[in-house]
């Protein structure tokens, strides 16, 4: 509202109600300065155009044209008359104070010793099949300018009120009472007088250590609950507001080698710190139990390295690291490709 910055503009259905056919004779370079009118970036610095398709233009977050993670987007539609029917901006976009600016220096020979390291034996699903494969993969990572230091891979969608915390979760005894699911509203509800008078989102501000220290405690209780015998298999990854509430993600400590990892996400009342529901991706383990099991392993990772390792790719991407709170440089170091262990072959991974 401040800013007075557009997010998104949704037409229902594709009909526009726009008041001219702002489009109708632009060239994309128009179109690109119109964009960073409304939002305030600039092209080539920190966004790149990624898809163009007719009435649709489709832009990446990047900063100085590196990607970056977690990444942003911006999406603009158009009709035939070339009225506006869709706009948005999702992505932190950050200032040049969140950018720590540096020279890409790294070279896949210089990270050849943690490329075989990064492979692994990994179960992929057919779901075409309904059968596990078993697969050497690349388990991406990103590695830092000095060639030492590591960042790991992580779906993050948004880094503003997200806190890591990376506590496995103990207990001696269970609480031998029933977990009692509460239902909730994950729409957060907010009046134009709240917006209109810039009344700060429940988001924008960070988790305090009271709250990091009450929120542990009440996941500790919930999973002495819920899942009594599970003293020391969970993780505490992370704890983050959204829609009124702190979220907190966590995972087994113990994973096994399928590409669908074991996780919860506890969502917590944000004012008396209780647990009020929590989703679990147990069903998708349960259906996958029910596939073909996957063949027999026949060649080691040895074989399957020699095999892949010249498809690896390292790209240059701007990560945040929750350590220094800045953007900083990587080389993202991942392969499009595998090695059925069960036959020794080299497929694409976006086959399976």
């Amino acid at each position: 509202m401040k800013s007075r910055k557009f997010k998104s503009v949704i037409f229902v259905r594709g009909k526009s109600y726009a008041d001219d056919e702002a489009f109708s004779n632009l060239h994309k370079n128009d179109i690109i300065k119109w964009i960073e009118q409304e939002t305030g970036l600039a092209y080539g610095r920190q966004f790149q155009l990624e898809k163009e398709e007719k009435g649709r233009l489709f832009f990446k977050e990047c900063i100085d044209g590196a990607a970056v993670s977690p990444s942003g987007s911006i999406e603009i539609e158009f009709d035939q008359e070339g009225k506006l029917t869709f706009f948005s901006v999702h992505g932190q976009f950050p200032s040049k104070e969140k950018v720590k600016e540096e020279t890409n220096s790294l070279s896949l020979e210089m990270v050849e010793h943690m490329a075989k390291e990064q492979l692994k034996l990994i179960e992929f699903p057919s779901f075409k099949q309904k059968r596990l494969f078993p697969v050497y993969a690349v388990e991406e990572i990103y590695v830092m300018n000095d060639q030492t230091s590591t960042i790991p891979f992580e779906l993050i969608v948004d880094i503003k009120s997200l806190l890591k915390i990376d506590q496995i979760i103990q207990w001696d005894t269970p609480l031998n009472k029933p977990f009692d699911r509460k239902e909730i509203n994950l729409i957060e509800d907010v009046t134009a007088e709240q917006a209109f008078s810039y009344e700060p989102s429940p988001e924008s501000f960070p988790i305090t250590k009271v709250e990091q220290e009450k929120c542990v405690m009440a996941v500790r209780d919930f999973l002495r609950q819920e899942f009594p015998n599970d003293t020391g298999k969970w993780i505490l990854k992370t704890l983050h507001r959204e829609n009124g509430f702190i979220h907190a993600t966590l995972r087994a400590t113990n994973q096994d080698i399928r590409v669908f990892q074991r996780k919860l996400l506890v969502m917590i009342d944000a004012q008396s710190i209780q647990v009020l529901n929590y989703m679990d991706n147990k069903l998708m383990w349960e259906f996958l139990d029910q596939f073909l099991p996957p063949e027999k392993v026949t060649i080691d990772i040895e074989e399957a390295y020699e095999k892949i390792k010249e498809l690896y790719e390292l790209t240059p991407i701007y990560v945040y690291d929750f350590k220094q709170k800045q953007y900083v440089l990587c080389g993202k170091l991942d392969c499009q490709y595998g090695v059925n262990a069960g036959n020794g072959d080299v497929i694409t991974l976006d086959d399976l």
